[in-house]
């Protein structure tokens, strides 16, 4: 009969992985949309609980409202955004096939003003009209890349509203029925209730500190880094701030990768004052913003590191896409507590478990037992 048993009990725990690897199969292209859906619920839940005593304790309006304050004060302003850099960059294309946007000016300026420059090319065996003419095809591939994904994202339109009102619909259900959503899945999961609120509040401190603190850095420097190159007379400058929040994303070196080569291009093509203002600006504004705010709004609430930030952040985008440079932090923090509860639950007593071979395995449990009571 015990044999029975524990038959039955092996062959329902292979059905329970199989319906759950099938279930995870059906819904695996909409889990962007759940991850979204639950991070923005997570962000906003304060605000909800906030809300509900004010309007009678009715949980389907407080969601329906703060549902709609999400759509205004954050979707659509990136919507909007978005709209913006997409006719930015169809426009900043025409002007670089049009030869409205001379590329080829800094290597021309070159050539004139600094005679041991082109010496140096020639020794090297550069051909320099080789070079201006790879530059030009390379700024013509890379804003055509621009245009054609922009092209993609209109092609793809249907699939993405439909992935945006998926996200929309749960997140009404993650703000109204979160918390009773965390508590059944503290219940079911088998690690332990500690444990499991211990990861879940992880996952809330970190996702909410990462996407407050990436959006709140990147558009400040997006802001300024536009700023900067409307001054500065550089085309297109609101395309090149938007590309600035985006590699925000990466921490200390994100808006560098913009600022940067269009300082190099202000002195190639004879600006050197524009190429002073833009590296100054850069290192002492736009780099402060960083070193200031990304600190306070993230490694501060996260508790981690900034190098582990940065390469979990770095995995999480190539591996992840964009949605990665919020995974990818999520993932380390909870590898960190995860090896944090280890410790403090077994470190000390796997000496003592392994030294008596076995026999006192109960003192042992119990020892975890105690470190487990002994948390905060």
């Amino acid at each position: 009969m015990m044999r029975f048993q524990s038959l039955e009990n092996a062959f329902f725990l292979a059905l329970l992985l199989l319906v759950t690897a099938a279930f995870l199969g059906v819904v695996q292209d909409f889990l962007q949309p759940v991850f979204w859906a639950a991070l923005l619920a997570s962000l906003f839940h304060r605000l909800y609980v906030r809300w509900l005593p004010a309007l009678g304790g009715r949980e389907s309006l407080t969601a329906a409202l703060t549902l709609l304050f999400i759509l205004l004060i954050v979707i659509l302003p990136l919507i909007l955004v978005g709209l913006a850099v997409t006719h930015e960059s169809a426009l900043f294309y025409q002007r670089i096939t049009s030869g409205e946007i001379d590329i080829q000016k800094p290597i021309r300026y070159v050539e004139q003003t600094l005679p041991a420059a082109r010496d140096f090319l020639e020794r090297l065996g550069v051909d320099a009209q080789r070079l201006k003419d790879g530059l030009s095809s390379a700024a013509v591939t890379g804003s055509r890349f621009l245009a054609s994904q922009a092209v993609n994202i209109g092609q793809n339109a249907l699939r993405l509203t439909v992935m945006f009102f998926v996200m929309l619909y749960l997140l009404f259900f993650f703000l109204r029925d979160g918390s009773r959503l965390v508590e059944s899945l503290i219940h079911v999961l088998p690690i332990g209730d500690e444990r499991e609120r211990r990861l879940f509040a992880k996952f809330a401190e970190v996702s909410r500190a990462t996407l407050k603190g990436t959006l709140v850095v990147g558009l400040v420097q997006g802001v300024l880094g536009g700023l900067l190159f409307w001054a500065v007379g550089i085309e297109a400058a609101v395309f090149w701030g938007v590309v600035m929040t985006v590699l925000s994303v990466l921490p200390a070196v994100g808006a560098g990768l913009v600022w940067a080569p269009a300082a190099l291009w202000m002195f190639a093509a004879g600006e050197p004052v524009k190429g002073l203002v833009i590296v100054g600006f850069g290192a002492l504004v736009i780099g402060l913003v960083d070193n200031l705010l990304r600190p306070l709004l993230v490694g501060r609430d996260t508790k981690m590191p900034d190098y582990l930030i940065l390469i979990s952040t770095l995995g999480g985008l190539a591996g992840l896409g964009i949605s990665g440079f919020v995974i990818g932090p999520i993932i380390a923090a909870l590898f960190l507590v995860a090896w944090e509860m280890f410790v403090e639950e077994f470190g000390s007593h796997a000496p003592a478990t392994l030294q008596d071979g076995g026999e006192n395995g109960g003192d042992a449990d119990g020892g975890a037992e105690e470190a487990v009571a002994e948390e905060p």
